[in-house]
């Protein structure tokens, strides 16, 4: 598979990546726990069918130490034994916040109240971008056809800013 368009490469491209990549690290940086986020980012890439991020969440998470059991798991988190309860209801918030053009109504009542029992305003406020933002990036990398396997983890470190 061929990309289709390199948006790095592009000047305009380039100077709204960076502004997204901002968002990100704004989010990146805030108090929810990392692990939360790459799983997020894992489960909404897997529902998307972004290779590219798949790859690149996948790795990142490796990178920081998550184990192949947690991450093969991911696709199949309500089957699994392996996360903790404030993981499945950031889980279940992502699935259904990316879901939203399958006829699904959005975040459930039910999901919400989780999502609310295991984490604060700031890290509600930052599960809520994170899970428009890797939305937002899966459909960039589908439109362009960025194809998986070639990302090495921290290589757009230098990107924000």
């Amino acid at each position: 598979m061929e990309p289709r368009f390199n948006l790095m490469a592009n000047e305009l491209g380039a100077k709204i990546g960076k502004r997204f990549a901002n968002v990100s690290l704004a989010i990146q940086q805030s108090s929810l726990p990392q692990t939360i986020q790459d799983l997020v980012m894992l489960r909404a890439s897997q529902i998307n069918g972004c290779g590219f991020c798949v790859d690149f969440h996948s790795k990142d998470a490796a990178a920081a130490g998550e184990t192949a059991v947690r991450l093969n798991l991911v696709a199949a988190w309500r089957e699994s034994t392996v996360f903790t309860e404030a993981e499945r209801a950031a889980l279940a918030f992502a699935e259904e916040g990316t879901r939203l053009a399958d006829a699904h109504l959005g975040v459930s009542d039910q999901t919400w109240a989780q999502v609310r029992e295991h984490y604060d305003d700031d890290q509600i406020a930052a599960l809520v971008y994170l899970v428009a933002m890797i939305n937002a990036a899966n459909r960039l990398g589908v439109i362009v056809r960025n194809p998986g396997g070639s990302y090495q983890p921290g290589m757009f470190a230098d990107l924000a800013n």
